[in-house]
């Protein structure tokens, strides 16, 4: 089955429906590319999947191996880069700093979060900067 439809709607933007849960996400061009830059652009996305996909195992790590996660927040930024147009450099920078976690922990956390899938998934020609607070 598949896992999300989308629709060019013109105006260099689609809609992305995924399928199983009905949720819309609306991609824009960017400004820099021909585009209006009124919403996620794919590379934003992808950008974005990045550091999602990290907090989302990292989530699934505390819970498998009952390690108290209050919570994380993120910032993710995202280079452009031309010859080809690509994703030169994701900047990374996660926080933490609200679980008491010990020293052990921290090091398990940032293995888990940058064996991620998606991290696995990307082009090796993209430069990846993570800063973590704890």
């Amino acid at each position: 089955m598949a896992t999300s439809r989308i629709e060019y709607l013109g105006g260099l933007r689609t809609k992305c429906t995924h399928l199983k849960s009905g949720t819309e996400i609306l991609t824009d061009a960017p400004v820099d590319n021909h585009g209006k830059g009124e919403a996620f652009s794919p590379t934003d996305l992808v950008a974005t999947a990045y550091i999602s996909c990290m907090m989302t195992i990292v989530g699934i790590h505390c819970n498998e191996n009952n390690i108290e996660m209050v919570g994380g927040t993120g910032e993710v930024t995202k280079v452009m880069a031309s010859g080809p147009r690509r994703i030169e450099r994701v900047g990374i920078e996660l926080d933490f700093s609200m679980n008491n976690w010990s020293e052990e922990i921290k090091e398990r956390i940032i293995k888990v979060a940058e064996a991620c899938p998606v991290a696995k998934s990307v082009s090796e020609m993209m430069i990846v900067d993570i800063e973590y607070t704890f």
